[in-house]
């Protein structure tokens, strides 16, 4: 496939199209059940603790399958493995429209979870290779235009669908398209892939699934079974053991299944540190503003999702731009732009009052995705625009492969902060409410109602100090992306004689 592509001045955009729209829908599917949640709880009688495994397992079976791409992508075609993502993926969708019971409803997920592993690092490598440095940024542009497409309407339609139909009509919405991309994609994907001499090491997948798998069920479980859970503590443990151990064997493997040499390039290697921050930071906003409008303010799933909506259609209009400008000024000043943007109004975000306006917070969230957006698709393009082709497979699964990590970090992190401070402040402001007592009402006046008011008074506040630190700590995370941004440096394109070290020296050399 990339041979054909080398010798074709026209970049594939049929090839493309497809890829995209199947891309598309599996990003979709996966905005349209995060609103719908509470939904599934009630229906199934399951608790908040088993209702996330929709999530964590689908964090879990991404992060065990994408470090498996780099192979796929080298030993089969990408219609094989387009085919076999989609139908992966449409048949998991099938199950989860007819679940009754959640065991059937996890493994539906699971099965579009292994579908959607494969398309993101599949499209991202036939990009790579379809167009040329000096044009990769308006193309990666307009991908993050339409995949950002899909967390723009995804929340606004989940919320109409859940007020109206059954949560399962969000699978049965998806079934259909799902099916026609799938057939459209037997009849028009034609390419074609020499025989390729590759075998899998199966120890290695083993070490990686056991690596990334349990260090992402680790942080993924801090949030509801606690830090000093020897479950938690105990599997990331068994899976740093075991990285450690898979990273050994792919520096001593002449073709290792994740080629870990990516990270002698610098730009590489400075483009997901910055990924990695930036990605924990921005879940505090994925999670934490829902939390905050539809638990403390009372605003339904619909006004929720409208609220979100225009920072994601400004994040997705966006997204050609930034690659145009990319091409032109390259990725340091946008990121510097894109990233103080992105630190200021996550401070504002730390801010917020029990009556915090709706259009304010419509406004900030906006203006905060407008920073995103001018940081994660140049940054990532500029650090892969350094590996030379035969690494591009490895470069876009490492990637795909630390931001399921980071973003599992993330959640767990900022969770367990939002939890244990909401802890704190709900005694704080017990204990001062308790002293004030006396002065302004008898005990014989504090009646049953009045105390149930009381304590919800109490939770409310707390819970909104807990998110505002929460808030707090994303800004001092996103602050040290910002100062990683001062590095960063127009990449070129490396041969395999220019691989170097990263060094504190060769860092300092690339700074602009």
């Amino acid at each position: 496939m990339v041979d054909a592509m080398k010798k074709s001045e026209r970049p594939p955009y049929g090839l493309i199209a497809v890829l995209m729209i199947g891309a598309f829908i599996a990003f979709l599917n996966n905005t349209l059940l995060n609103i719908a949640l509470p939904s599934i709880m009630a229906d199934l009688k399951i608790e908040a603790s088993t209702v996330q495994w929709l999530t964590t397992g689908f964090m879990l079976v991404n992060g065990v399958l994408i470090p498996t791409t780099a192979f796929l992508i080298q030993k089969y075609s990408v219609r094989h493995l387009y085919l076999a993502a989609m139908g992966l993926f449409t048949i998991g969708t099938l199950i989860s429209g007819v679940a009754d019971v959640f065991p059937v409803l996890l493994a539906g997920r699971m099965l579009q979870a292994s579908g959607s592993a494969i398309l993101m690092p599949l499209l991202m490598n036939v990009m790579l290779v379809s167009f040329p440095i000096e044009k990769r940024g308006l193309a990666m542009g307009v991908f993050g235009l339409i995949l950002m497409a899909a967390p723009a309407i995804g929340p606004t339609l989940s919320g109409w669908i859940i007020e109206h139909y059954d949560w399962r009509m969000l699978f049965h919405f998806v079934t259909p398209i799902a099916i026609l991309v799938l057939l459209i994609g037997f009849f028009l994907l034609k390419d074609k892939k020499e025989k390729v001499d590759i075998k899998l090491d199966f120890i290695s997948l083993i070490l990686s699934s056991a690596g990334f798998g349990g260090i992402l069920y680790g942080f993924s479980s801090a949030g509801t079974k606690g830090w000093d859970s020897p479950i938690v503590y105990g599997t990331i443990i068994a899976g740093v053991v075991a990285l450690v151990t898979f990273i050994l064997r792919q520096i001593k493997q002449d073709d290792p299944m994740l080629n870990f040499s990516v990270f002698k390039y610098p730009m590489f290697s400075l483009a997901s540190a910055i990924s990695i921050v930036l990605n924990m930071s921005m879940f505090s906003g994925m999670l934490l503003i829902p939390i905050y409008v539809q638990t403390i303010r009372g605003i339904s799933p619909m006004d929720a999702g409208l609220m979100l909506l225009p920072g994601a259609i400004l994040m997705a209009l966006m997204s050609p731009l930034t690659g145009k400008l990319f091409d032109q000024f390259g990725g340091r000043i946008l990121a510097i732009l894109g990233l103080s943007i992105t630190v200021i109004t996550t401070y504002l975000f730390s801010k917020l009052a029990l009556d915090t306006g709706y259009y304010y917070l419509m406004g900030l969230n906006a203006v905060r995705m407008l920073g995103m957006s001018m940081v994660m698709m140049p940054v990532s393009t500029n650090g892969l625009n350094q590996l030379p082709k035969r690494l591009y497979p490895h470069g876009t699964a490492m990637n795909n492969t630390l931001n399921q990590v980071s973003g599992a970090i993330g959640t767990a992190l900022l969770v367990t902060v939002m939890t244990n401070r909401t802890e704190t402040h709900a005694k704080e402001i017990g204990e001062e409410m308790m002293r004030n007592a006396p002065q302004s009402a008898d005990a014989g006046q504090i009646t049953p109602e009045l105390l149930a008011q009381l304590k919800e008074q109490i939770a409310m506040k707390a819970m909104l100090e807990g998110i505002n630190d929460s808030f707090f700590v994303a800004t001092f995370i996103a602050l040290v992306s910002l100062v990683l941004a001062f590095f960063i440096k127009r990449a070129k394109q490396a041969e395999d004689k220019d691989m170097v070290p990263v060094t504190a020296r060769n860092l300092s050399k690339n700074r602009a």
